[in-house]
């Protein structure tokens, strides 16, 4: 695992010779405003060589500041370096996001949509879990022949939900919308509820609803008990929720990972808005 930082204050040697401190697992890379486009290029380039050449892997984490600069990003993940974002764990954490968000609202009774096309082992779990607990669950999707198995499996347990995809009607009385996979045109083309709150899993979106007056949540941020050195000694610098991603191993399964989560005593810290914190 590698921690990418950016160095915007580089003396006027570093900047010319476009050097990158390597420490340890550290990797620090000189960009500035005077930095153009094509030192860009060429420092992502250099740090994917330094990667190959230390490690057989090409799993990274980036700081705050470096996430910022979008095009180094997209670089890196252009030359296949895995650069851990907190996405993965914004879906295990869902229903962990969910009840902050209804503590922090103080919603009283939490009447949710969830958009989702493709379904998951994870996302099986989150809805099955949110039904659960908040009784009113309405599936949104473009593919309501997925889901009808699904629909019958959770009624034999005696869990209730609806399926639907109509625009005009779907969202109208949520006040809690989980966009899974929903790309932002298609979003957008659905009537919202003017206060609703939508929780966005895989980035930022905008709504272009003009009285839509709710909250756009795009991202999050965790904390954790202080045992875990080896991630603490990052923060400040990095995203928690990014450094603890970066820790999990992916491939056990789902209750392996929230049993960790448990021990790890992990909890919701802020959500990101469009335009603040929550």
């Amino acid at each position: 695992m590698f921690y990418i930082e950016k160095n915007d204050k580089p003396n006027r040697l570093v900047r010319i010779l476009k050097l990158i401190k390597v420490e340890n697992n550290t990797i620090t890379v000189p960009i500035c405003e005077k930095t153009t486009s094509k030192q860009i290029e060429k420092l992502a380039q250099k740090t994917n060589k330094i990667i190959n050449k230390l490690s057989n892997s090409k799993k990274a984490v980036l700081s705050k500041q470096a996430q910022e600069e979008v095009q180094f990003v997209n670089y890196l993940n252009s030359y296949g370096i895995q650069i851990a974002n907190g996405r993965w764990l914004f879906e295990i954490l869902l229903t962990n996001i969910v009840e902050y968000l209804i503590h922090k609202k103080k919603i009283e009774k939490a009447n949710i949509s969830i958009l989702i096309n493709d379904l998951t082992e994870i996302e099986l779990r989150n809805i099955k879990t949110l039904a659960i607990k908040y009784k009113t669950i309405n599936i949104v999707t473009n593919h309501i022949e997925k889901f009808t198995k699904l629909e019958e499996k959770l009624q034999e347990e005696g869990v209730i939900i609806t399926i639907t995809n109509n625009k005009k009607k779907s969202l109208m009385k949520s006040n809690i919308i989980i966009n899974v996979d929903f790309p932002k045109e298609l979003l957008n083309k659905y009537r919202i509820k003017e206060d609703s709150n939508i929780i966005n899993l895989r980035g930022k979106m905008k709504i272009i609803q003009k009285r839509f007056n709710g909250l756009n949540i795009n991202n999050y941020e965790i904390d954790f008990r202080d045992d875990k050195k080896d991630i603490c000694a990052y923060s400040g610098k990095f995203y928690l929720r990014d450094l603890y991603e970066s820790k999990l191993y992916k491939k056990q399964g789902i209750d392996a990972i929230l049993q960790e989560i448990n021990r790890d005593k992990i909890v919701i810290k802020k959500l990101y808005l469009n335009n603040g914190t929550i």
